[in-house]
């Protein structure tokens, strides 16, 4: 990593938590795999035919769709994904190799060392109301981004190295960095670019918050219903470089995994498309005809330990129960040998891996030895849980690990923003178990360890400070199952 950036103070834990709603303290894209019905022909077809013809998907998302949509504060899977669809960026990243491309620019600036890049806006750019794009657009939200009054969470990917955004002319921009930071030039997709004369209306954002999403991308929203789906159209103003592939799109929300994996399957499917496929469901899918596909992904499972609540202050007692966890069986049953206990909040694809210097590994003899030293006898202990389907597959092995050295443990899985309700509102809990992937928003090692470090970046501490790689503070990370991706435009 040739760059490192400070610390800065973006969303405070309750708002993250209010705004997250669909995944909650740590965000994630996909746990498991995606799999696609043969379908009819069109269905298959990713093309690049600009109104996307006739054609119709239908895809099943396992997570919910009631989060937050607001760009500049959603960490859910669903929300983002789409928005990806719906928005633009100076400069997107290609969603497989993660490459920055022009978007509503022309061009990705030649000097990624300098501290001032200049952006000149794509003609005839539109959003979705048919109000041209400008640089007061830009302007408008990097100026909410960078508000020290206005906590965001993507201010934490901009603050500390981007000092201003200035208007040259209407069609022009400037962006002024504090210091060289080549590495911001792939964040530039998470400052969605939205129209200020919708949002700056009183109110707006909190719009924007439930569902009101008004872009410049290749798909428009036609219509958004909680916890049920969301649809899309192809914008037939969109003169951008991803055209849409579909006429139409319509997402569902399914959260659990069999309803899930049947609305794919069969001779009545509904849908040609779902994420987040069980590990156990692989082979019959494919058996059926369909294709099922996935890759290596950095999504973690953590445990989040309220250390206001007896006896979880003890270090002893959060170390202890890291030290008893059997992540290999829990690799081998939950997640069917798809996946790979963590040894660092860095995954070992990034170029910047480095194993952490201590690896709470399955030792329970060092588990009970623990208990005992804190004085800690006849404990028990309720997980709270997201409902996310493979977080809850990984749960029996947590409970049969915890219940072997004496701890009686129950499982609470719960709806997401249920979970995140209790956690934000009444801190009523002992400990929670949930999914952070920060690969979401980006692949380099300044983001990932400030995601998971900063004092105020992601929300995933307790009250009692923020999260760090080791059961020594309030949380720490599990496995990393392969993740694939929601539904996206391609080329």
């Amino acid at each position: 990593m040739r760059d490192a950036t400070h610390d800065v103070p973006a969303l405070h834990r309750r708002s993250f938590l209010k705004y997250s709603g669909a995944l909650g303290a740590a965000a994630a894209l996909s746990s498991s795999l995606a799999a696609c019905s043969s379908g009819p022909e069109s269905t298959n077809d990713t093309g690049g035919g600009g109104s996307g013809g006739n054609r119709t998907l239908t895809a099943v998302i396992g997570y919910g769709n009631d989060g937050s949509w607001d760009p500049t504060q959603t960490a859910s899977a669903f929300s983002m994904a789409a928005n990806n669809h719906i928005y633009e960026g100076l400069l997107d990243t290609d969603p497989i190799s993660r490459e920055p491309y022009a978007a509503l620019a022309t061009q990705v600036p030649k000097d990624l060392g300098g501290t001032s890049w200049k952006f000149t806006l794509r003609s005839g750019a539109t959003f979705h109301d048919g109000k041209p794009v400008t640089a007061d657009d830009v302007v408008f939200v990097f100026g909410r981004i960078l508000d020290p009054k206005t906590q965001t969470l993507v201010k934490g990917f901009f603050a500390s190295w981007l000092k201003d955004v200035r208007k040259i002319d209407a069609q022009n921009v400037e962006l002024v960095l504090k210091f060289p930071f080549p590495e911001g030039v792939s964040r530039l997709t998470l400052a969605k670019i939205m129209p200020r004369h919708v949002f700056s209306r009183p109110g707006a954002w909190e719009d924007a918050i439930k569902g009101k999403a008004v872009g410049s991308g290749p798909y428009r929203q036609t219509a958004h219903h909680p916890k049920s789906n969301t649809t899309f159209e192809a914008f037939a103003g969109y003169n951008g470089p991803r055209k849409p592939a579909f006429k139409k799109m319509n997402w569902l929300t399914i959260v659990d995994a069999a309803p899930r994996v049947a609305k794919v399957s069969g001779a009545s499917a509904g849908a040609q498309l779902a994420d987040n496929i069980p590990y156990a469901n692989i082979q019959q899918l494919k058996k059926d005809g369909m294709t099922v596909e996935g890759g290596a992904g950095m999504n973690n499972l953590f445990l989040m330990f309220n250390t206001k609540h007896k006896p979880f202050d003890d270090v002893r007692v959060r170390q202890a129960l890291h030290y008893a966890i059997d992540t290999g069986k829990m690799v081998e049953v939950a997640l069917k040998g798809h996946g790979k206990p963590s040894s660092s909040f860095l995954n070992e694809g990034n170029p910047a891996y480095r194993k952490a210097k201590t690896v709470y590994d399955y030792d329970p003899e060092k588990a009970k030895e623990l208990l005992k030293a804190a004085g800690v006898k006849g404990l028990e202990i309720e997980i709270l849980s997201v409902n996310v389907s493979w977080i809850v597959d990984c749960l029996p092995t947590i409970k049969a690990s915890w219940d072997a050295i004496g701890v009686r443990t129950t499982l609470s899985p719960q709806e997401t923003t249920a979970v995140f309700t209790k956690m934000d509102q009444k801190q009523d809990y002992q400990v929670v178990a949930a999914a952070s992937n920060p690969n979401q928003f980006g692949l380099d090692a300044d983001l990932i360890m400030h995601y998971n470090y900063g004092p105020r970046t992601c929300g995933c501490s307790t009250p009692a400070g923020p999260a760090t790689p080791s059961p020594s503070s309030s949380s720490g990370t599990w496995t990393w199952p392969p993740g694939s991706r929601t539904p996206r435009r391609r080329s």
